[in-house]
């Protein structure tokens, strides 16, 4: 699933691209991606770029035209990307027979397609006149990255929260942006383990946690930034420490790093680094990452 660091420079690289350009075509492939119906999605057609910024994991594309402003906003869920093309075909798409949810063309011939792989479809369209209203953003915790969001701030998330560490970073209700792999590698940096109670940190813990999210983060995003959408998913596996790392070797300790295996996901850490040598159990029925 794309994280905040992906998808912040996805942001970047659409609102280097699109500023200024007009949409001339939208084709729906995926009418289940459309989570809204007024205004409907024909009413983005002639509008104008005027930005595209980040909430959390959603990708906001602003718009303007003299009828009114309007904003598409997209969450490209578990197994959904953004596909850019400088010149994108004229075929029209056919519902059912392309991984293709969305197409999107602009006035420079250059355009989008949204596509999402597997059978279960979660990727998430929208066309609002006010982002705040998209459910996922109006509930969304503070983004980490933001200069208000201080070590007090995050200690107060975490303050008497008796859930496992995992689960408050992977809450977007608590914290906006992180999903499965950065917190793994945000654990792993701050030397904690997955299964530690949120409530019984110490500050010292808090602190340390709280600098290696920053840290984490901020890395990833510069790693990511300037790269055309097709190389971000490479880009981002290549920076793992322990996420989808299983049987390599820690880069800190040379330990091998183990995984605990859930319904859909797994978890990675490193025993030595994170706790303490011992290798946790491997709670399939756990509800930690549902």
């Amino acid at each position: 699933m794309p994280e905040m660091p992906e998808v912040q420079a996805l942001a970047m690289f659409l609102a280097t691209r699109l500023r200024g350009v007009s949409i001339t075509r939208v084709d729906l492939a995926a009418i289940s991606a459309l989570k809204t119906f007024d205004p409907p999605l024909e009413a983005i057609r002639g509008s104008v770029v005027r930005d595209v910024t980040r909430h959390g994991k959603f990708v906001d594309i602003s718009l303007f035209s003299p009828d009114e402003d309007l904003h598409v906003v997209f969450h490209l869920a578990k197994a959904g990307w953004l596909r850019f093309a400088e010149q994108i075909s004229p075929t029209i798409i056919k519902p059912g027979k392309t991984p293709i949810a969305l197409r999107v063309v602009f006035s420079d011939d250059s355009g989008f397609d949204l596509t999402e792989a597997g059978t279960k479809k979660s990727l998430a369209v929208y066309v609002v006149r006010d982002a705040q209203v998209v459910p996922g953003i109006s509930t969304l915790g503070p983004d980490p990255l933001a200069d208000d969001f201080t070590r007090e701030s995050f200690a107060d998330i975490l303050r008497g929260r008796r859930t496992q560490i995992k689960g408050v970073l992977r809450d977007q209700s608590l914290i906006g942006g992180i999903g499965n792999a950065y917190s793994d590698e945000i654990l792993h940096a701050a030397r904690l383990s997955p299964y530690a109670s949120a409530a019984a940190l110490s500050d010292d813990d808090i602190t340390t946690l709280y600098t290696a999210m920053k840290d984490t983060l901020r890395h990833a995003i510069e790693h990511a930034s300037g790269k055309p959408p097709a190389e971000l998913k490479d880009a981002k596996r290549a920076g793992f420490a322990v996420h989808a790392r299983t049987g390599h070797p820690c880069p800190v300790c040379g330990v091998t790093v183990r995984s605990v295996y859930f319904a859909d996901r797994s978890l990675e850490y490193c025993p030595t680094c994170q706790t303490g040598g011992k290798i946790l159990a491997d709670r399939r029925r756990s509800r930690l990452l549902k």
